[in-house]
Formats: structure tokens, C-alpha cells, sequence
């Protein structure tokens, strides 16, 4: 392909088309918008809705719980 003809997407996350952005701070344990985010380094996010971030500290749980069964069913460790 040459240069500039690359296909761009979309980040459905973080592109809710209300133009706000919602975040989970770790460090005050808050949902937090564009207004009054903290440095990246103390949140989740973005997020398409406070519900969502809300929720963030959930669903990477789940997550990782997910890939840890993976991961041992992987390694053989789950026989």
C-alpha cells in the first residue's frame, strides 16, 4: 500500500459520539471526565459512559480471571 492509503478505525471505547469521555481513577476511586481526569497513570479509561468506568475495576478482573484459565488450560494445567 503506499503511504497515507493506510485504513483508519475507530476506537468504539473511547468514540461514544457525546464528545465526553468518562475514566476510573485509582488514586481517589472516582469515576472522572475530561474536565478533571487525573495523569494517565492513575486511571482506566477512556470509557463510553460513567457506568462503564464505574465498572472498569470489575471487568479487568474478570478479565485477568479469563486469561489466567486460558493461560493454564493452555499449559496443559487444568488436566
Amino acid at each position: 500500500m503506499a503511504a497515507g492509503r493506510y485504513a483508519v478505525h475507530s476506537d468504539l471505547m473511547s468514540d461514544s459520539g457525546s464528545g465526553v469521555h468518562y475514566y476510573w481513577c485509582a488514586r481517589h476511586h472516582r469515576v472522572e471526565t475530561d474536565a478533571d481526569v487525573c495523569p494517565a497513570k492513575h486511571v482506566l479509561g477512556p470509557y463510553a459512559s460513567a457506568a462503564d468506568a464505574e465498572n472498569a475495576l470489575q471487568k479487568v478482573q474478570e478479565r485477568n480471571e479469563a486469561w489466567d484459565a486460558e493461560d493454564a488450560r493452555w499449559a496443559g494445567e487444568d488436566r
